[in-house]
């Protein structure tokens, strides 16, 4: 088979590159938060709270000295953990109110275990200018740069380092803090039912229990009035056993799949981390990207989409937060929200909500609508032409403004399924319209970048302008992170 005739390679010009900036943020193992440590079955927690009470107050006094000793430096407010803890077996314990406070942090401490959140990787980052700008040098940003960590069982949370970007663009992050902790989670938030219903039937769920369950519901409900209504269900004999535990263990996981959550806000962005909460997320959180959305009259909110596994399905999820103290978690809906992977534009176009997706793994979709939590279509709007992207191309984020159009950052797989990012420019207006390409990619793993859990990958999940720069945090071999920045004037000289 002959090949076409190669053209000069005098003819063509040394390939467009992002400039890597030095250091590499890299996970810390020393980084834990505490997680319930509850053994099954529950025979066995009584036996352990058992054999506690059982030791004299000499020995119960000495154990808990040893565990403050070698745990309290390492996590706030420690003792509140362990009573926690105490009280979720609480239960089991006889005669509860006749212990001691320091007996139950006791029990408590066999209940309770670390978890490094960050421990086999920090990567997939996405970077947002921060809500407080206040205190800076003139021409200074503060930036929020969230990321994926990966820990223990390969359960992924989203983290948070915060720092300063100067008027030469050179990047400081703050110091992280030692401690690093969950936030408080409040489960009972208010749903629509007539959204809920929606959502069940997407997940296929929808049947005559479902009919029967919501027809009792009133048009706005809470978790616990939910609770109340199972158990009704849960005593009635009309409906098949199976069928009906089925059908309640899908509705409560929907339910339980959105929620509020709420960080102290004296404590430091680094502190920060969203663990896994509900049923739907307990394989992980996965790649957070997040974008700062400026609403038609003004105001501005935070939003991030990301996928949350169980271990075998996964469900889209959109974050909303004000401040990056308190967030809302809620599930996306419709039928082009099935995927991973979806940028959210900064703000609306033509008066709709405008998202990049991924519906088949291959190409680059974009979606239109009216309601930000309700996304019904998609439409291919670029296909892979370039060798490096022939096996799948996809976004990298959201796009970012420029006066000359929508920057666009992509991800190509190539050849030895290596993933190199490259950037395009779609149109303000119609943003489904490519107006220009660089055809090289602007990033590629160096020969020091091509080892890590994943080989041959660097990846970005949202990067952010600043002072004629483009600033692209990006992932290395799924395991590490580094920070490049090309000038915007570079890349609009080689748009094709």
């Amino acid at each position: 088979m002959l090949m076409q005739k190669s053209e000069d390679s005098s003819n063509f010009p040394t390939p467009l590159k992002a400039k890597k900036r030095p250091g590499i943020i890299r996970s810390e193992d020393y980084r834990v938060i505490t997680r319930p440590y509850i053994p099954s079955p529950e025979s066995r927690i009584k036996e352990i709270i058992d054999r506690v009470l059982r030791l004299t107050e000499y020995e119960c006094e000495r154990l808990l000295d040893e565990v403050l000793h070698d745990f309290s430096n390492r996590h706030r407010n420690f003792r509140d953990v362990l009573e926690k803890n105490y009280q979720r077996v609480e239960r089991f314990v006889d005669a509860s109110d006749s212990i001691a406070p320091e007996v139950k942090q006791l029990i408590g401490a066999y209940f309770t275990c670390e978890y490094s959140v960050e421990a086999a990787a920090l990567f997939n980052p996405s970077i947002v200018i921060h809500p407080d700008q206040s205190r800076l040098q003139k021409g200074s940003t503060r930036f929020i740069m969230s990321f994926r960590a990966v820990g223990e069982g390969h359960i992924s949370s989203i983290e948070f380092r915060s720092g300063v970007i100067d008027k030469n663009n050179d990047i400081f992050f703050d110091a992280n803090s030692q401690y690093i902790e969950p936030p408080e989670v409040h489960p009972n938030r208010t749903y629509d039912l007539h959204h809920f219903n929606l959502k069940l039937n997407e997940m296929g769920a929808c049947n005559d229990i479902t009919g029967y369950l919501l027809e009792r519901l009133p048009a706005s409900f809470t978790v616990n009035d939910l609770n109340e209504k199972i158990k009704e269900i849960d005593e009635l004999s009309i409906f098949d056993p199976e069928r009906k535990a089925n059908t309640i263990k899908i509705a409560l996981w929907l339910a339980r799949s959105n929620y509020e959550i709420s960080f102290d806000p004296n404590h430091n962005v680094s502190e920060r981390v969203i663990f896994p909460v509900s049923e739907s997320e307990s394989g992980g959180i996965e790649d957070a990207r997040f974008v700062r959305f400026e609403d038609d009259n003004g105001s501005v909110r935070y939003y991030a989409t990301y996928t949350a596994y169980d271990g075998s399905m996964i469900l889209p999820q959109l974050i909303e937060t004000d401040d990056f103290v308190t967030f809302q978690v809620i599930t996306l809906n419709g039928k082009a929200v099935q995927n991973k992977g979806m940028g959210l534009f900064p703000r609306k176009i033509g008066g709709q909500y405008v998202m990049l997706s991924r519906q088949d793994g291959e190409n680059n979709h974009i979606m239109f609508s009216d309601n930000l939590h309700f996304w019904q279509e998609s439409q291919v709007f670029q296909r892979p032409t370039h060798p490096w992207e022939f096996m799948q191309i996809g976004n990298c984020g959201s796009p970012v403004e420029t006066d000359e159009g929508w920057l666009m950052l992509t991800h190509g797989v190539g050849a030895m399924r290596r993933y190199c990012i490259g950037v395009q420019l779609l149109d303000l207006d119609e943003p489904s319209k490519i107006i220009g390409i660089v055809k090289d990619p602007i990033l590629v793993p160096s020969a020091d970048e091509r080892d890590g859990y994943v080989p041959n990958v660097v990846y970005s999940c949202g990067a952010m302008v600043h002072a004629g720069e483009l600033i692209v945090p990006y992932a290395v071999g799924d395991q590490y992170t580094r920070v490049a920045t090309i000038e915007l004037d570079e890349i609009f000289a080689r748009v094709e």
